[in-house]
C-alpha cells in the first residue's frame, strides 16, 4: 500500500487534497484508480490515516478519510544523529538507512578528518537532496514523521547543539575495552533524547573527542572490530530498537 506524508493543511475534516509530486506518482507510475486506498502520515502525530481515492485529475488527487489508527512505529526515545561528513556519497545511504531505523534528526557534521568541503551554495543542494532521501526513506518505511536534516556544521557547532539531550554518546575505537557501555546504554529510558556523535572515515581527531568529553559527551564502544562510518550510526540505533522495543 502506497504510504505518503501529507501536509495537515490539505487534510480537512474527512477529505484530503494531494498536489505536487504525488499525483504523478499517483496516477501515472502506479496507475492507481477511484477506490484505492492510501494510507497518509501528517509528519506531527504517530497517527495513521486511510483515506480512498475518490477523484483522479491532472494535477490534483481527491481522497476522502474511511479510518485513523495508532500506528506507534516511532522509537520511544528522540535520537539525534551527528554524522561525520564521510566522502561520496555515504551520506544518503546513511540517511536512508537511519530513517528506516528510527533517527529523528541528522546532523552532518564538518571535522578535521572529513576529506568532503562544502562551500554555502553546496551545502544548501546537499542539504535538500538529504531531506528529499529522508522522506522518501520514511515513507518506504511507514514512519509517522520525516527526519530534520540540517546543513552541515563545525564540531563545536555540534557538540553546542546536543548539550540539551539527556543522553550523549560518542563511539570512539580506543574505547572498545571500555566495560561501562552496558550499563551506560541501560540507563536509557522511552522519552529520553540521545545525540550520537559517528566520526567520518579515520574517525575523530583526540582534540575533538576531548572537546566532548570536556562537554560531558561520554565515550561508548561499538565492540572489538572497527566500524565504517557509514555502519557505526546504524550500529547505534539497531542497539536501541533491541533495548526499548524487543528485549
Amino acid at each position: 500500500m502506497l504510504h505518503l506524508f501529507a501536509d495537515p493543511s490539505d487534510m480537512q475534516g474527512d477529505t484530503l487534497a494531494i498536489h505536487g509530486p504525488d499525483v504523478n506518482h499517483i496516477r501515472n507510475v502506479l496507475r492507481m484508480k477511484k477506490g484505492d486506498e492510501i494510507s497518509v502520515s501528517n509528519g506531527v502525530d504517530d497517527t495513521e490515516y486511510r483515506y480512498g481515492i475518490e477523484e483522479i485529475t491532472e494535477n490534483a488527487v481527491f481522497c476522502r478519510l474511511r479510518f485513523t489508527k495508532d500506528a506507534d512505529v516511532e522509537l520511544p526515545v528522540r535520537v539525534t544523529l551527528f554524522q561525520g561528513l564521510p566522502k561520496g556519497d555515504k551520506m544518503e545511504w546513511i540517511v536512508q538507512k537511519c530513517t528506516e531505523l528510527g533517527v529523528s534528526e541528522i546532523v552532518p557534521v564538518e571535522t578535521a578528518r572529513s576529506v568532503v568541503k562544502l562551500d554555502a551554495a553546496k551545502k544548501t543542494k546537499k542539504t535538500a537532496r538529504w531531506q528529499t532521501i529522508a522522506q522518501s526513506a520514511a515513507e518506504q518505511s511507514r514512519r509517522r514523521v520525516v527526519p530534520s536534516v540540517h546543513e552541515p556544521v563545525s564540531m563545536e557547532e555540534a557538540v553546542r547543539m546536543a548539550e540539551s539531550a539527556d543522553v550523549r554518546l560518542i563511539p570512539y575505537e580506543l574505547s572498545r575495552e571500555d566495560p561501562g557501555t552496558k550499563e551506560v546504554l541501560d540507563r536509557i529510558r522511552p522519552g529520553d533524547s540521545v545525540a550520537v556523535f559517528i566520526g567520518p572515515e579515520g574517525g575523530f581527531e583526540k582534540s575533538e573527542v576531548a572537546l566532548a568529553e570536556g562537554a560531558g559527551i561520554t565515550k561508548v564502544s561499538l565492540g572489538r572490530r572497527i566500524l565504517r562510518t557509514e555502519t557505526a550510526g546504524m550500529t547505534v540505533l539497531s542497539w536501541l530498537i533491541y533495548l526499548l522495543e524487543i528485549r
